[in-house]
């Protein structure tokens, strides 16, 4: 694109730059910027060369006064929506909504200079690792504005990287762990959190965890391949391990195993329960934690019409989603029926209960 243009004495020592960028691909008119420089005419004409060069070039920014909050949310809208996870979109709007729009939000963010950004980060009184993860959104949504031409370059760039203490990671002693699990059992979180620390799974990835991925027969392994994420913004979603490394297959401890061979059988018992007599009919939730390990169940009552279309979809039943809460005397029926003297373990065993001993 070609341009053209001239110098014009406005003042003593002022004159105004005008210059054409060609025409508007769409209304096709022409599109004409007027620029004021200050100081000798050798020093205007040297603007307007620059200002027709970048033209030419497609580097030309064209001026306006879009703040530094106003983009923010444009960035979100336009970008962040549809190219990072919701739990993500979910952190980067809650750090500038924070702790960037109301300190800077008002400049215009072609004259955000690096000396604001490292004004912020000094004035900001939050953890040395939260302070990285405000530079880096920053770092990220100003690049896109120079990639979209907003601005003529990423002032963030300009800026060193706030720095974090590395810390030593605390563990639990051994004696910690025998005590967390002494606490925990008899309850429904044991053999959470027995696989947790028998595998080392993050939370995400244990409630996405299905039968299919666990092998207590063979080689004692499980396989991780998704995680479950709960944000605001998309609800209960399934998604892919968060590293490349994520998917990993691991081998399970006996103890861990032993304690998911329960699990599995205590899972199978509650599935009995609610295809017997009217509750079948009542509820016809079918498979129930067949398909996820740590499906939990809330709610006292039957389940309701949705969550009986959930379960019928395998959608882990999670704590918001109501669920069947046992009373004892079914709860009692079904360990009769799950016995190896009853008739059903005799004729079922091998094919609905794999961990049954018949005797």
């Amino acid at each position: 694109m070609s341009g053209r243009g001239n110098v014009t004495r406005r003042g003593r020592n002022s004159w105004r730059v005008k210059f054409d960028l060609g025409a508007d691909p769409v209304t096709g008119r022409r599109l004409t910027r007027f620029v004021t420089v200050r100081g000798t005419k050798r020093q205007a004409q040297a603007e307007l060369t620059k200002l027709l060069s970048s033209a030419d070039t497609g580097a030309y920014v064209d001026p306006h006064r879009e703040t530094v909050a106003e983009f923010a949310a444009r960035w979100l809208r336009d970008w962040a929506a549809g190219n990072i996870s919701n739990k993500t979109y979910s952190r980067y709007e809650e750090l500038l909504r924070v702790h960037v729009v109301p300190r800077i939000g008002v400049i215009p963010i072609q004259k955000l200079r690096a000396a604001d950004l490292q004004g912020l980060y000094a004035g900001l009184t939050v953890a040395d690792r939260t302070r990285l993860h405000i530079h880096r959104v920053i770092h990220r949504m100003l690049r896109h504005a120079a990639q979209w031409s907003v601005v003529h370059h990423n002032v963030a760039a300009l800026v060193d990287a706030p720095s974090v203490k590395s810390t030593e990671i605390e563990i639990l002693t051994a004696a910690e762990i025998a005590r967390v699990l002494e606490a925990l059992k008899g309850r429904s979180l044991y053999p959470i959190v027995m696989t947790a620390l028998g595998t080392g799974m993050r939370r995400g990835e244990l409630l996405a965890l299905r039968w299919k991925d666990v092998d207590l027969d063979g080689d004692a392994k499980l396989r991780v391949e998704q995680s479950l994420e709960q944000t605001q913004r998309g609800g209960l979603v399934f998604k892919a391990p968060k590293t490349r490394h994520g998917r990993r297959t691991i081998t399970l401890p006996s103890s861990t195993v032993a304690v998911l061979r329960e699990h599995w059988k205590a899972t199978l018992e509650r599935r009995l329960v609610l295809r017997q007599g009217n509750l079948r009919r009542r509820a016809r939730v079918r498979d129930l934690g067949r398909q996820y390990p740590f499906a939990k169940c809330a709610n006292q009552g039957v389940a309701s019409r949705g969550s009986c279309r959930q379960a019928q979809g395998d959608v882990p039943l999670t704590a918001t989603h109501p669920c069947v809460e046992l009373d004892r005397r079914r709860y009692r029926r079904a360990q009769h029926l799950a016995s190896p003297r009853s008739r059903l373990a005799g004729d079922h065993a091998r094919g609905v209960w794999p961990f049954v001993q018949a005797g």
